[in-house]
């Protein structure tokens, strides 16, 4: 009964058949998925580019709705006559009929404007003061509301300077009073003149207009646009729940006027959203719409069961190939490799039955004829295995004698070459000892030169300190000499106070006696009457001029008191300063003396040094000499050294090939002693 055969992977014919049916199964994958994958992008790219259309023309509207209303506050800034009624409203000196007639026309007008835009919640001039009462707003709004939050966005007018600045959409309005939602633009409309007469506008927007201009705008089945500031936060979406949140897909920051674009990103749940957004070019805020890439791909998806289909089809087409080149490769391969088994097991008589004229014929026909060769060379490789293993066994005795006389030649090489490797470190050591030898020569030399030249210096030096004590010493003598006059001279200055109030004590007894002969003349002109008038003048004169001379002798008096005690002190100040000259005369000549002292311990110590320097410059030319000894020795040992280890290194290398040859000698003897053996398994 024939046994089935079993499936075996190695086999050349169910690999050719894996291969073959990996081959198309993964072409087909690939062909297709490549398709479903190209036509899902060239779906997406140009929606993309279709939708980043529609947002650019959205953003436009946008842009335009807002240039609008900025252009309505610029003319609110600059209308003169609105201006003038806002002066006059904060103008306290003006009548009360002005100011309601004022306060009407600022009303009328923003009643106006309110009435004449329906997208309008309200409009409003609102104080600094952020008082209701002198706020103005169009009819039928709310008053006007001053918490931290209301201040904290009028901060962000102040900010501003004058320029538009756009606040999101809020559920209930810029004031939390309404009962819908809106859009704010403030503007604070200066007066440099009247500060008291600034305001800030505000023009509320319905959020509902914001939705109508971007009501045609429609990014897929399920897509939804908002606003996003620069922070990613929601300024306008169409749940008002989500306003001032983060939004999870942000758009890159891209100047105004710029190039829209597009991009895909992975929303909450982790699906994928095309995403295109435009940057408004009034407000900094970003115009994003998106919707699920799935949206869009649908129609892409039936090429993947289309490519499903085929490759099932691929599948069943390579099953089929794989089998006829089972039944025409697999097989005759398959019985080949059983005959080499048994050719293998030493049956030299098994042949093939090929008939074919193909390879695989062909390959039989050649089996047959190759064992029929391997028969021959089966019976001269028996007869030639003897032969070698007796040469073997003579080879075998000839290397060991060979490797133990190259062991002794290589063993006395070695201990010569560890010898001359010990005289080489020593001889390496003392040039070492030697060249750091020359090295401390060289450093004391250096510091000889040095001490030198310092030296030199010191007695350069105290040549000049001992010239200039000379000069002190002969200053100082002056000066004493100079004191000396000074004290004279004082002396002098004393006796000429002295005789300068000796001459003043005479004069004021002229004085006093001219005093009382002005008296008497006086006395006796009036007793004289009308004749002795002119006495009385006379007296009167004499008198004054006594008087000033009184005053002018008391003033010299007083300077020359002066003079004799500023004279006394000087004396006094000489006096005491006198041993202290005297004292320094003495130090600057013991000093004089000691740096003639220095002078010739310097020039002693100079003589030392040179003759250091000379038995130093002996020793550094020894050691010169000593060096190149060293290093003629350091030289031969390192030739020695070399030399002899390259005959240890020969030897070695010799001992080592003999002992390869036994072993070689030994291996050849076993591979002969083997092939024997493995010819007689052999059936010729």
């Amino acid at each position: 009964m024939k046994q089935p055969r079993k499936i075996q992977f190695k086999s050349v014919g169910v690999k050719l058949f894996v291969i073959l049916f990996c081959t198309i199964v993964l072409l087909s994958s690939v062909l297709g998925l490549t398709s479903y994958y190209a036509a899902k992008g060239i779906i997406t790219d140009e929606v993309a580019a279709a939708s980043s259309q529609s947002i650019v023309q959205a953003a436009d509207k946008l842009d335009f709705l807002f240039a609008e209303y900025e252009a309505l506050s610029r003319q609110f800034a600059v209308d003169s006559t609105l201006k003038a009624d806002m002066e006059l409203v904060n103008n306290p000196g003006a009548g009360t009929v002005a100011k309601v007639a004022a306060e009407d026309r600022i009303r009328r007008k923003l009643d106006s404007v309110k009435g004449s835009d329906d997208r309008l919640i309200a409009i409003r001039l609102v104080s600094r003061s952020l008082v209701d009462a002198q706020s103005y707003k169009s009819a039928g709004v709310s008053a006007v509301r001053s918490d931290e939050e209301i201040q904290a966005r009028m901060k962000r007018i102040d900010e501003g300077k004058g320029q538009p600045v756009w606040f999101p959409v809020l559920a209930k309005g810029f004031f939390e009073m309404y009962s819908e939602s809106s859009m704010t633009m403030g503007r604070l409309l200066r007066n440099i003149q009247n500060p008291a007469a600034e305001y800030y506008m505000l023009i509320e927007i319905k959020g509902s207009s914001v939705t109508d201009v971007l009501s045609n705008l429609h990014i897929g089945q399920a897509g939804e646009i908002r606003i996003l500031n620069p922070a990613g936060q929601i300024v306008y979406g169409a749940d008002n729940a989500l306003l001032g949140q983060d939004s999870y897909i942000k758009a890159a920051v891209q100047p105004a006027g710029g190039q829209e674009q597009s991009f895909t990103a992975s929303d909450e749940s982790g699906q994928s959203q095309l995403v295109v957004y435009q940057r408004l070019a009034t407000a900094d805020w970003t115009l994003i719409g998106y919707a699920p890439v799935s949206d869009f791909t649908r129609s892409a998806d039936k090429l993947l069961y289309i490519t499903f289909a085929v490759v099932l089809a691929a599948a069943l087409i390579a099953l089929l190939i794989g089998y006829i080149l089972v039944r025409l490769i697999g097989r005759p391969l398959g019985k080949l490799a059983r005959l080499m088994e048994e050719g293998e097991q030493g049956n030299l008589q098994v042949r093939t039955n090929f008939k074919g004229e193909d390879e695989i014929g062909r390959l039989g026909h050649s089996f047959n004829r190759m064992m029929e060769q391997i028969s021959l060379l089966a019976g001269q490789s028996s007869r030639s295995a003897a032969e070698v293993l007796a040469t073997s066994e003579q080879l075998v005795k000839a290397s060991g004698a060979t490797a133990s006389h190259a062991r002794e030649v290589a063993e006395a090489t070695g201990e010569i070459a560890q010898g001359t490797a010990s005289l080489a470190a020593e001889a390496e050591a003392g040039n070492r000892n030697v060249e750091r030898m020359g090295g401390k020569m060289q450093e004391v030399a250096g510091i000889n030169a040095i001490m030198d030249s310092s030296a030199e210096r010191v007695l350069d030096v105290s040549d000049q300190g001992a010239g200039l004590m000379q000069k002190l010493v002969a200053q100082s003598e002056s000066t004493v000499q100079m004191m000396n006059l000074i004290q004279e001279n004082s002396a002098m200055l004393q006796e000429s106070t002295h005789l300068i109030r000796s001459i003043l004590s005479p004069m004021i007894a002229v004085n006093k006696q001219t005093n009382i002969l002005a008296l008497n003349a006086s006395i006796e002109a009036v007793r004289a009457g009308a004749a002795g008038k002119g006495f009385i003048v006379i007296a009167d004169e004499i008198r004054a001029l006594a008087n000033q001379s009184s005053q002018s002798i008391q003033s010299v008096s007083s300077i020359t008191e002066e003079i004799s005690r500023h004279i006394e002190n000087t004396v006094k100040v000489v006096s005491e300063a006198d041993p202290l000259f005297r004292e320094q005369i003495t130090s600057v000549r013991e000093s004089s003396i000691i740096f003639e002292s220095v002078r010739s311990e310097m020039e002693a110590l100079l003589g030392l040094i040179s003759q250091s320097s000379a038995s130093v410059a002996e020793l550094d030319s020894f050691q010169q000499q000593l060096s190149e000894s060293m290093a003629s020795v350091t030289s031969v040992v390192q030739q020695t050294s070399a030399s002899t280890q390259e005959v240890a290194s020969m030897s070695s290398q010799q001992f080592i090939v003999s002992e390869e040859l036994v072993a070689l000698s030994a291996k050849l003897e076993e591979l002969a002693e083997n092939l024997k053996q493995s010819l007689v398994s052999f059936e010729g």
